[in-house]
């Protein structure tokens, strides 16, 4: 858009200009150094005879000046103008490339209006230029005075489209602020984004040093590819808002990919360590499991069925806790050797839950049997404990009262006749009293007791009495 010095037309005229001035400085070089040989009084009689003439002459030549000084003024306006369409079309591209919403819709189609506007006054001043070649002898004063006037009315013209395109970028400022906030964040994010994905690869490898294969984040980390060749191409392809959302984006996935390689080693040494201890807890499960046919053999010698026979097949289910933890666990060390971090995790969940049952199941064995010979040598002890926890729960029904609250007494009075009740039952039994129903009984009892003191406590919490 940029003019120099108008149309092919105009510049032509300023060659012939050029040529012509330069053939009147040979003829006018003859005259002048005549006049010097002559003297003084030629001159004062050249000059006599044309003082009219020379008057004439010096008034065309002031009106072809302030045509040029009026073709000067346009150009410089004509610069000024292109100088700010400049910067306006870069802050529009600006906020083009940074957001795609109604506000820098409605910039656009300003800027087209604006834009037209410009275009046209453009064509005008280039016409005016090429109308007249101010630079020529032959030119009229009458021609140079309507070009001046032709060329200040452009330069108005002009000067008025700048001051538009300068209302434009005023009313643009709050989108084109946001925009260039925006483009800001581009290269840092961009430049975080590829730190991430070196990070991440260079986690990788070491995982890969490490002996571990991790080819789920190894295709996590490939998907990452197409993504980094978009942030390369860059915003001016892709727009400033998305390619700042895709720089997150990567930068967000590939330090979790990061994260998870740092993981790995501690998560395989984790593993390895349970492993280790879970087959270290089934050895010492099978050497527990020796006890408990010894510990059945005497229950079932000495006491009645009812005092062991929910236990008789315990032996077999620790035998086959110890076998299906055994298999477990070497499911569990080879996902961990093919790096199924979850179905390892899984494994070892399931070798420890059947290893907490069967130890609970051989720890029952021989509790039982504690049990059953203590009651046996001396049921008076099981009996006072239970009175003794009755009589707690009494006193504290009573407390502070002259008659007990009807939600404490009637459990307790229960408790107390079914502790008779067992006393009686086991009194009457014989040779072989089931001592198993007697001490789940009284811990029955013993239960009913501890949960009337709760009620009774949080009655006294909430201020009920």
């Amino acid at each position: 858009m940029r003019v120099a010095g108008g149309s092919g037309r105009a510049r032509g005229r300023l060659g012939g200009a050029a040529a012509r001035a330069g053939a009147a400085v040979e003829v006018l070089v003859l005259p002048l150094v005549v006049a010097g040989v002559l003297g003084t009084a030629g001159v004062a009689s050249f000059g006599g005879a044309g003082g009219g003439r020379g008057s004439w002459w010096r008034r065309g030549d002031a009106v072809r000046a302030d045509a040029r000084g009026a073709r000067d003024a346009a150009q410089e306006a004509f610069y000024e103008l292109d100088s700010t369409q400049r910067d306006v079309r870069l802050a529009v591209e600006t906020v083009r490339a940074s957001e795609d919403g109604a506000a820098v819709r409605q910039a656009l189609a300003d800027f087209q209006q604006v834009t037209e506007r410009v275009d046209q006054v453009t064509v005008n001043y280039l016409a005016a230029l090429d109308a007249q070649d101010l630079d020529a002898e032959e030119l009229e004063s009458g021609a140079a005075t309507r070009a001046r006037r032709r060329l200040e009315d452009v330069t108005g013209q002009l000067g008025s489209a700048k001051t538009d395109l300068e209302g434009f970028l005023q009313r643009l400022q709050p989108v084109l602020q946001r925009a260039e906030s925006q483009l800001m964040q581009v290269a840092p994010a961009v430049e975080k984004a590829k730190r991430a994905l070196l990070a991440a690869t260079t986690a990788l490898d070491a995982v890969r040093a490490a002996g571990l294969k991790a080819d789920d984040l190894a295709a996590q980390l490939a998907e990452l590819a197409p993504e980094l060749t978009r942030l390369n191409e860059g915003a001016s392809k892709h727009g400033v808002a998305p390619t700042l959302k895709r720089a997150q984006d990567v930068a967000r996935r590939a330090e979790a990919v990061a994260a998870s390689a740092g993981q790995l080693p501690e998560r395989a040494g984790e593993i390895d360590r349970r492993v280790a201890s879970l087959r270290t807890r089934i050895q010492a499960l099978e050497t527990k499991s020796g006890t408990v046919e010894p510990a059945l053999s005497e229950l079932r010698r000495r006491f009645s069925a009812a005092c062991w026979q929910d236990l008789g097949r315990v032996s077999e289910q620790v035998a086959e806790a110890v076998r299906a933890s055994q298999q477990k666990l070497a499911e569990a060390a080879r996902a961990r050797d093919e790096q199924r971090w979850a179905d390892a995790t899984g494994a070892i969940g399931t070798v420890r839950a059947l290893l907490e049952t069967a130890d609970g199941s051989v720890a029952a064995v021989n509790e039982r049997l504690r049990q059953l010979n203590e009651v046996e040598h001396d049921p008076t002890k099981e009996i006072e404990r239970t009175r003794f926890a009755l009589r707690d729960a009494q006193r504290l029904a009573m407390a502070g009262r002259q008659a007990p609250d009807p939600r404490h007494a009637g459990p307790l009075d229960a408790a107390v006749g079914r502790l008779d009740q067992a006393v009686a039952a086991l009194e009457a039994a014989g040779r072989h009293p089931d001592y198993w129903h007697f001490l789940t009984e009284l811990a029955a009892v013993r239960a009913t007791a501890a949960q009337v003191v709760s009620l009774i406590r949080g009655d006294l919490g909430t201020g009920h009495h």
